[in-house]
């Protein structure tokens, strides 16, 4: 989990195929996150929603996609942060989704899907009386229109909540002294995908009568806002070719790369994605090299020194990356995503000294995140060095458990809990892992689950 790393494959949910060399699953990465969260925390809280309990990933999909899930989840494809030309319309994507949370659209949607159906299902039972009356073709197309009266039904929904989910993003944009035009832009985008993709539609999408109206009644909230004409500041426009410098760098194939961002090209985010290119080629001197010379630029980024460290690490120089990746906490020491870096070269140089300041940081990391496997994966290893047997097995637990692998969860816990001193805190949490698995019904159909795909594969 270096950098950008890809996490899970089974999540990512397409408008389009991924383009070759795309490998689909949510990513994860230091300079992204914190980017991206810097600008919606303040849309979030005009929302009335509390930016800690909003749960913001990013998939990558290169498609221009965005969506929210209960739970307060929002989901970012790559697609959509590579197309935005500006920050604000990437906000303004952000808050269209922050009001489908806020407004509690999505746990009213099952609501919304029933209503459907029943006119769905009504029109099939006709069908069926006229096959039954003697008219068989007559039943066939009354029963092939039945999937489009339940869709017409659900669009009927789907047609109020983004509506009021525009109203409200622009609401919130206002409130936070930002202009709304791009959410318009972005929803122009959209228009032009959804009439030129050549997918088979319902009238309701040909026609865009939907589009049309949400534009127009946003294009009014937005022209009378106060903040109309507000742009991003230069700081956040250079921060967002960042990112999509980093984005292309790490996910696109090294040529692509070094065609998107010639060497004619010397601004920031190009050399930076150039970089990048060479560490995925595996030409680390000239990585490093290029690298070098965005620290001399800026020595104080803490996401080059990352970088640095991360070609370090990654040609088997752990102990070098160490001092880089120190760095990069010192400059953003709330960053979980660097203290695990830097927690992850502490342990491969397998120096007893090394050890206990790389324990410190990962309990750190995991107050934090406590469903990071990756960390748990990492403490256990620590651990392991130490021998601490007992104390590896229950991180071992943790991280199987983050990583739903229930079986592997259960077999580590009851050996942690037989070995850790009865009544501690590490005996308990052990055995509460084994009981939440045992006593689960759903854990436990997962369970059966996975064997039955083992046993398949054998």
């Amino acid at each position: 989990m270096r950098r950008i790393g890809i996490l899970c494959a089974a999540l990512a949910v397409c408008v389009l195929a991924p383009a070759r060399g795309f490998a689909q699953g949510l990513i994860r990465d230091a300079e992204i996150e914190s980017t991206i969260r810097e600008w919606s925390n303040p849309i979030f809280k005009a929302a009335g929603l509390r930016p800690e309990d909003v749960h913001l990933y990013y998939l990558n999909d290169p498609s221009m996609n965005a969506f929210a899930t209960r739970g307060q989840n929002i989901f970012l494809h790559t697609g959509i942060i590579l197309k935005a030309k500006t920050p604000n319309e990437l906000k303004g994507v952000i808050a269209h989704e922050t009001g489908h949370v806020a407004d509690g659209h999505l746990s009213r949607q099952d609501d919304a899907i029933a209503k459907a159906t029943r006119p769905m299902i009504l029109t099939m039972g006709l069908g069926i009386l006229a096959a039954l009356a003697g008219a068989p073709d007559a039943g066939a197309a009354i029963m092939s229109k039945s999937q489009e009266v339940g869709a017409v039904t659900f669009f009927a929904y789907s047609r109020v909540v983004e509506a009021s989910a525009d109203q409200a993003a622009a609401k919130y944009m206002e409130a936070t002294h930002q202009s709304g035009e791009g959410l318009l832009r972005f929803f122009e985008r959209f228009r032009y995908q959804d009439v030129f993709s050549g997918a088979k539609r319902y009238p309701y999408f040909l026609n865009h009568p939907l589009s049309a109206d949400r534009i127009n009644s946003l294009q009014q909230r937005v022209e009378a806002s106060p903040y109309r004409n507000v742009k991003d500041s230069p700081e956040d426009q250079h921060a967002l070719e960042m990112i999509q410098a980093k984005i292309v760098g790490f996910l696109y194939p090294p040529q692509t790369t070094f065609n998107l961002y010639p060497q004619s090209n010397t601004s920031l985010p190009a050399q930076y994605a150039r970089a990048i290119a060479y560490h995925q080629e595996a030409s680390t001197k000239k990585a490093l090299q290029a690298t070098r010379k965005l620290l001399e630029e800026e020595p104080d980024n803490p996401y080059f020194n990352e970088l640095y460290g991360q070609i370090l690490f990654e040609s088997g120089q752990a102990g070098k990356a160490i001092a880089y990746h120190q760095r990069a906490v010192d400059l953003r020491p709330q960053s979980a995503l660097l203290k695990l870096n830097l927690a992850q070269d502490l342990v491969a140089t397998e120096m007893p000294e090394n050890l206990s300041y790389a324990e410190r940081l990962l309990k750190q990391v995991l107050a934090i995140e406590p469903d990071n496997g990756f960390a748990w994966y990492e403490l256990a290893q620590v651990y392991g060095q130490q021998g601490k047997t007992a104390e590896a097995n229950l991180a071992t637990a943790e991280q199987a458990y983050a990583m739903h692998e229930y079986g592997r969860a259960m077999a580590f816990a009851r050996r942690a809990s037989m070995a850790l001193p009865r009544g501690t805190p590490q005996w308990r949490r052990a055995n509460d892992i084994a009981l939440v698995i045992a006593a689960d019904p759903g854990i436990r159909k997962q369970m059966a689950q996975q064997r039955q795909r083992g046993g398949q594969r054998r």
